[in-house]
């Protein structure tokens, strides 16, 4: 027993080890980045009119959290990204729930969503807008938009790729569809369900930007547009920055939801 568990002490001594070492490799290569590009706008090396600095953002942005303008835009982004990400999801699983319990409705649909899926939804955006004005709804729609039908078509995939002979002993106990859909496809399913929205987050995201290229006159996706066509770049590059985090933060609370479900499952 002593020689196992110094066996698993030195294996996880070496695996903290190496969480330390990629932890500091990261914060060094963004250290030096963010070094680099401050020098070289210092040095004159690049025209931090048009390429900025780490030092002009970080002012831009204190200024906009002094005039609490930047925390209306930030929250507006947030709200349309978490909004259409739950509607996305939810219409996602709801629609291949459906699709799973009736054949005839899935092979009829796969083309359409073959197609809706491959169509470069940022060509939706303008139609969406004039159809249905600019407001948030709108721009959540958009977010909606990129993200629904390739999460329906993953799914869907998953759903029947479950083992089929767990479904043979369900139908063998006299088990209905509802019972197979309820005790067996969702619960076998649940990783790839979190491997879907983990994928949802930032394409509603990206989505809700689009929306605000167009038609929004707050959030994040104005002052990207906004500020490159006054040359306010330090907004575009600050907005760009606080998009990477918020991207960052939200997969990293649905990792970390996911790493408490499977360890609960276990």
């Amino acid at each position: 027993m002593s020689e196992i568990s110094l066996a698993q002490q030195k294996f996880l001594h070496t695996q903290k080890k190496h969480r330390q070492i990629v932890t500091v490799s990261r914060l060094c290569i963004f250290v030096l980045f963010l070094g680099l590009w401050e020098g070289a706008a210092r040095l004159g090396l690049i025209d931090s009119f048009f390429f900025s600095s780490p030092s002009g953002v970080v002012s831009c942005a204190y200024d906009m959290l002094i005039d609490h303008t930047l925390f209306a835009h930030v929250g507006i982004t947030l709200f349309e990204t978490i909004a259409s990400f739950v509607l996305a999801t939810a219409l996602a699983l709801l629609t291949t729930v459906i699709l799973w319990l009736n054949k005839k409705i899935s092979e009829t649909l796969e083309p359409y969503l073959v197609i809706l899926n491959s169509l470069p939804k940022s060509a939706l955006a303008p139609l969406l807008i004039v159809w249905l004005g600019a407001n948030y709804s709108t721009i959540i729609i958009t977010g909606i938009s990129v993200a629904i039908f390739g999460s329906i078509l993953s799914l869907y995939t998953s759903f029947q790729s479950v083992d089929p002979e767990k479904i043979k002993l369900i139908q063998t106990l006299g088990g209905k569809k509802y019972h197979i859909l309820s005790k067996v496809v969702l619960p076998a399913n649940i990783p790839s369900l979190f491997a879907v929205m983990k994928v949802n987050i930032g394409l509603c995201l990206v989505g809700v930007i689009i929306g605000e290229f167009i038609s929004s006159r707050q959030g994040l996706g104005y002052l990207i547009i906004y500020g490159s066509q006054v040359f306010k770049l330090d907004w575009v590059i600050m907005s760009i920055a606080i998009l990477c985090l918020l991207a960052w933060g939200l997969y990293s609370l649905l990792s970390c939801l996911e790493k408490r479900y499977l360890k609960r499952m276990s």
